[in-house]
């Protein structure tokens, strides 16, 4: 069975590979989760932040949005002084994921659902690339820009584009697996 390369060999990244990144996601919980985490791995790999997805999780009250953006200031101290090996402990990425729990409930509110936000940049129908190497994966597009643009407008941080357009292959919007990998086969025009 051939699969993108950039997995490697690691079960874990395998399994995510697998089984989550690219499929399309339409579940209000899980865009939170994989947001907070896009958002916490800019500027490392994204392997590093999968391995510490248990302590995220733990750390942020199961990836539940209404209690992430309740978070206070005292909070933030203490997750700065947890454990090494947990999560990144970093003031200015932690700050932001309770000021983008407060935006991400607010487009919730405006568009009954973050999924339907997010979609409607692409009509609910996905971006089926057909990249042959991975030299021909962008790290941003006319999408992310216009994405990270408008998520910065409305108060989200550590969205710029790169990290939004691994937020959006993540969940499905952006179909980059491969050609040949077994996955973009099974994904190519799946939406919902």
């Amino acid at each position: 069975m051939e699969r993108c390369p950039w997995c490697g060999t690691d079960p874990l990244y395998v399994a995510y590979h697998d089984e989550e990144w690219g499929r399309p996601l339409h579940d209000e919980a899980k865009h939170f989760e994989f947001l907070l985490l896009e958002t916490q791995q800019a500027g490392l790999s994204w392997i590093t932040i999968l391995r510490k997805r248990e302590a995220y999780r733990e750390a942020f009250a199961g990836f539940d949005a209404q209690k992430v953006a309740r978070f206070t200031p005292a909070r933030i101290e203490k997750l700065l002084a947890s454990p090494p090996g947990g999560i990144v402990r970093n003031r200015a990425k932690l700050e932001a994921a309770v000021r983008n729990a407060k935006a991400f409930l607010k487009v919730q509110e405006e568009f009954g659902g973050f999924d339907a936000y997010l979609w409607g940049f692409v009509d609910g129908k996905p971006v089926v690339n057909s990249p042959k190497t991975l030299a021909e994966i962008p790290t941003t597009s006319p999408l992310s820009d216009a994405l990270s643009a408008d998520l910065k407008a409305r108060g989200f941080g550590f969205v710029g584009s790169t990290t939004i357009y691994a937020h959006l292959q993540a969940v499905g919007v952006i179909n980059d697996h491969l050609a040949s990998c077994f996955r973009y086969k099974e994904l190519r025009g799946k939406a919902r």
